[in-house]
C-alpha cells in the first residue's frame, strides 16, 4: 500500500558506506528517542549512540525535528497496516485510521516528536511534511476506491492532521483519537 519503498530518503543517492552510516543514524534515533524521549534527544547523543562523530551526524542530520520527520515517515511506510478491506469506504477508510492511531499509541514519544517536528520550518522537514502528506491522500484514495473526490480526500487528510496534531496536544488519548475519527469519517462520508 506504501507509495514509496522503504528506503529513507537520506539514503537515496548515497554510497553503500554512506547508506550503512545513515541506517545506523536512524536506529539511534529511534532508541534514543524512545529511551529519552523528544526533549532530551540530541543530535550529538544520537551519534554517540551510533558510534560516529557528531559532524557525521549532521552531514546527514539537518536538526533533531530533521531526524523526527524521518523516522515518523519511516514508521509510517514500514508500518503501512492491513489492506483497507470492507463493504464501504466508510469501512475502509477506518481501517486506516484506525491503524494509524494505533501505531503512534505504541509509540508516544515518536508522536510527541513527529508533531513537534512536522510543525518546524527546517527544509528536510518541509520536504518530508509534503511526503508525509502525500502517503496520508493515497492511503485515503485507496480506501475510498475509484473515483475518488479530491475535495472529500482532502477533508479526510485535514480531518486526520488536525485529530493528530490534538492528540499530539495531550487533549485526548490515541484510543480516543481513534474513536473520534470513526464519527469524523462517517460525517465526511456521509452522502458519497
Amino acid at each position: 500500500m506504501a507509495s514509496e519503498p522503504v528506503t529513507s530518503h537520506l539514503r537515496l543517492g548515497l554510497n553503500p558506506r554512506q547508506a550503512e552510516t545513515v541506517e545506523k543514524l536512524l536506529l539511534a534515533g529511534e532508541l534514543e528517542l524512545e529511551e529519552v524521549g523528544p526533549e532530551a534527544l540530541t543530535i550529538r547523543t544520537v551519534a554517540q549512540r551510533a558510534g560516529v562523530s557528531p559532524a557525521t551526524a549532521y552531514t546527514y542530520l539537518a536538526s533533531k525535528n530533521h531526524l523526527f520527520a524521518e523516522l515518523f515517515w519511516r514508521r509510517i511506510v514500514t508500518e503501512p497496516g492491513p489492506e483497507p478491506e470492507g463493504d464501504s469506504a466508510v469501512d475502509r477508510i477506518r481501517v486506516v485510521t484506525r491503524h494509524m492511531a494505533a501505531l503512534l499509541g505504541r509509540s508516544p514519544n515518536l508522536a510527541t516528536a513527529a508533531n513537534i517536528a512536522l510543525l518546524g520550518t527546517d527544509p528536510e522537514v518541509e520536504r518530508l511534511r509534503l511526503v508525509i502528506g502525500a502517503e496520508f491522500v493515497t492511503r485515503f484514495r485507496e480506501a475510498i476506491g475509484e473515483p475518488s473526490d479530491p475535495r472529500v480526500v482532502e477533508a479526510l487528510t485535514f480531518a486526520f492532521s488536525g485529530a493528530l496534531l490534538q492528540a499530539g496536544m495531550g487533549l485526548m488519548t490515541y484510543e480516543e483519537l481513534s474513536q473520534r475519527l470513526d464519527d469524523i469519517v462517517a460525517v465526511i462520508m456521509e452522502g458519497h
